[in-house]
């Protein structure tokens, strides 16, 4: 396989998932898309020493994270970082054909995480992005303050009040 083909490979593989973490940090489907595609443009960079580092993944999922957070402190407002969110799902989406559970399960399933996911796209920046950074990306609360320059407890109290915004939509939304 030639390095193009290989290249292609390469961004099949893991363009899901660049485009799912840039889409849970920035809310916004094309900002995502920019996003991901400047990731892949550095990964074309990089293309010769990515093949041969232990977890390419590993430094896709942390460009996406560096690019977004770029991005939204160059095109928005200033904005403010908390974070706390309960998932331990590594799949963006779910995938019913290849569930053992009955269908019916498999939908509710799948539309309680559309709608988790939509709740969280509405959470402002400042609430949304430490959210994500915790509870999918797996970042400590030292971690997240670190990247965003700001104190742990402010982290901490930020993912609380995204976690009982979430709680609240979630209830409207069953309601």
């Amino acid at each position: 396989m030639n390095d193009s083909g290989r290249f292609e490979a390469f961004v099949t593989a893991h363009q899901h998932m660049v485009y799912a973490t840039a889409l849970r940090l920035l809310a916004s489907p094309a900002d995502a898309e920019d996003v991901a595609q400047g990731v892949f443009v550095k990964a074309f960079e990089h293309f010769d020493r990515l093949l041969v580092i232990d977890n390419p993944a590993g430094w896709l999922k942390t460009v996406t994270r560096h690019d977004c957070l770029n991005h939204l402190s160059r095109y928005r407002a200033r904005w403010r970082f908390f974070s706390e969110l309960e998932t331990g799902d590594e799949n963006d989406g779910v995938d019913i054909a290849a569930s053992d559970e009955p269908l019916g399960e498999s939908l509710d399933r799948a539309r309680q995480h559309e709608r988790l996911n939509l709740a969280v796209s509405r959470l402002p920046d400042h609430q949304r992005v430490p959210l994500v950074l915790f509870h999918f990306e797996d970042l400590s609360y030292q971690q997240i303050a670190d990247t965003l320059g700001v104190s742990v407890a402010k982290i901490k109290t930020d993912i609380h009040r995204a976690r009982r915004a979430l709680r609240h939509h979630l209830v409207d939304v069953r309601v």
